[in-house]
Order: structure tokens, then C-alpha cells, then sequence
């Protein structure tokens, strides 16, 4: 376990609600518990294996709430999920032994499944840039607020209510706009559970399927949202890692997703995970590779 490898195990940690102190090495997010309390947290790690939460609050926390932070900010870092059969894949594998090493494999996640969708959704066929500015919009036009700073990520309710024009217009979403709100509608009138995907029993297949159902989300999407449900059996290549890819393997030569795929199926269950963590190795030369 490394706290601070998995605040930039990829791009969430910037995206709002999440907000990095690289003065401190902190990760800080606005929470809202299951009563509707508004909560400030601050993260940070001593020697990045003991973890420390600074939770602010207009009014004092019962344990119950306490606990419910301690949840949340639990399954945001991962820290229920058993990696030993990954460190055992990568620690017989000579070329991915600095995985372990590094102590890397957790990848950041929000603490629902909803704003984990909506943000993916957000990074389809966009710059990085403009991935940003949309889940900036969301939350500073729809989160709820903390003492007048920060604000909360919105509730699906909150982005249902709203028309296809606002967030063309307001949160600059696009043709993204009609999936986002019909996404929204449907987990806040309770058509689907997305929640429950976390715990699912549900072979992989199936949940890619139901992930693919969802207007807005294809493939790319569907197999890098499996990974913040703790399933790797899919690559979800986009453009960048392509490239990546292209770069280490073919010399900037362009191959097929298949001869892709064909090089991590020896991984299974892990494939994903591994290809991930080899694409963005020349980020851990860097405290901050971004």
C-alpha cells in the first residue's frame, strides 16, 4: 500500500470534487453523508501506509458519522479489495516486479458509482482539458457547498432536474449532454442500481454489458469504468494508451487492438490492471507526473 501512488494512479485526483495539496502531499474531497451532512475530508499519509482523515463539519459528528467517513474514504483508496493474487502475478514476472515494489495496483475511485460513470462519460472524445472544465461545471453549478468554498459532487436528482440546454451551454458537455441526463433520470428514479455493481456477483462479461447499455458509454469507457469496480479483465484503450503502447512496443507504429490485447491475455484477470500500470510507468519517476 502506498497512499500517494494511488492519489495519481490516474486522473481523478484532479478532477473536483478531489483536490491535491502537493505543499502537504494531501488529498482533500467534500463528501455528503447518507443524513445529507456536508463534509470537508483531508487525506493524508504518514510515510504513505498510516492514513490520516481531517474531517470538517458546521456541526458536530456523531460516531455513526464518523464510521460512514471512514467508509467512504476507504472505498475511494480501495482499501477492502485483496491484491495478493496480482502482487503474486507481478512478482514472478520480472519485467512488472517494480509494480510491487513501487506498491501500486489501488486505483483512486469517488465513492459512488454514479460520479464514477458521470466523469467517464465526461472523458470520451475530449481533451483532458475539457474533461476538466465539465466536471468543474458540474459540481460548482449543482454540488452542494461547504461553508462557502468547496461543494459536494451532484446528486443524480440534481443533474436530472436540469434541461439538455443547460448542460450543452452551462457545463459545456456536448453531444454528451442527452446521455448524462438520461443516465441520471434513471439511477435517480431507481431504473438501475448502479451502487450495487461494487458488490456484484455477477460475471464480468454481464456487468461490461450492462455498462455498455448505458448511452454515452462504449467501449473504452465500459472497460476502464470495470476497473474502479474492481474488475481488470478489460484493456478500455483510448487513444492515448495507444500510443503509449505504440511507443514501447512498434516504435510509434500503429498495430491492432487485438495484437494489444493478444500481448497481456496471459494476465487474465489482471490483464487490464498490468497494462495500465505499464503505460503510465514513466510516472513514477515524478512526485507529481501531473
Amino acid at each position: 500500500f502506498n497512499f500517494w501512488r494511488i492519489v495519481y494512479s490516474h486522473g481523478w485526483c484532479v478532477l473536483l470534487p478531489f483536490r491535491v495539496d502537493k505543499d502537504k502531499m494531501g488529498l482533500s474531497r467534500v463528501i455528503r453523508l447518507n443524513n445529507g451532512t456536508i463534509v470537508d475530508c483531508k487525506i493524508t499519509s504518514d510515510k504513505n501506509t498510516r492514513l490520516n482523515i481531517c474531517a470538517r463539519s458546521t456541526k458536530e459528528l456523531s460516531k455513526n458519522q464518523i464510521s460512514e467517513i471512514k467508509d467512504q474514504i476507504g472505498n475511494c483508496l480501495r482499501l477492502r479489495e485483496n491484491f495478493s493474487d496480482f502482487y503474486n502475478i507481478v512478482n514472478t514476472t520480472p519485467k512488472y516486479r517494480w509494480i510491487s515494489k513501487a506498491k501500486s495496483g489501488r486505483l483512486l475511485r469517488a465513492p459512488s458509482v454514479f460520479e464514477d460513470i458521470i466523469k467517464m462519460i465526461c472523458t470520451t472524445n475530449c481533451s483532458w482539458a475539457l474533461t476538466e472544465i465539465m466536471v468543474e461545471n458540474l459540481v460548482g453549478d449543482l454540488g452542494e457547498t461547504f461553508d462557502g468554498n468547496y461543494r459536494s459532487f451532484p446528486l443524480p436528482e440534481k443533474i436530472a432536474g436540469k434541461s439538455e440546454k443547460f448542460l450543452r451551454k452551462r457545463v459545456r458537455a456536448g453531444y454528451r449532454a442527452p446521455f448524462i441526463l438520461e443516465f441520471a433520470d434513471k439511477v435517480a428514479s431507481g431504473k438501475i442500481d448502479v451502487e450495487s455493481w461494487r458488490s456484484s456477483d455477477l460475471p464480468t462479461e454481464e456487468l461490461y454489458r450492462q455498462l455498455r447499455s448505458i448511452k454515452g458509454v462504449g467501449n473504452y469507457a465500459a472497460g476502464n469504468i470495470l476497473k474502479l469496480l474492481g474488475r481488470y479483465d478489460y484493456l478500455g484503450l483510448d487513444s492515448w494508451v495507444r500510443s503509449r503502447y505504440y511507443e514501447l512496443y512498434h516504435n510509434g507504429r500503429q498495430v491492432s487492438d487485438k495484437t494489444i490485447e493478444r500481448r497481456y491475455a496471459q494476465y487474465g484477470k489482471w490483464r487490464g490492471l498490468i497494462f495500465w500500470l505499464e503505460m503510465t510507468k514513466h510516472w513514477f519517476e515524478h512526485k507529481f507526473p501531473f
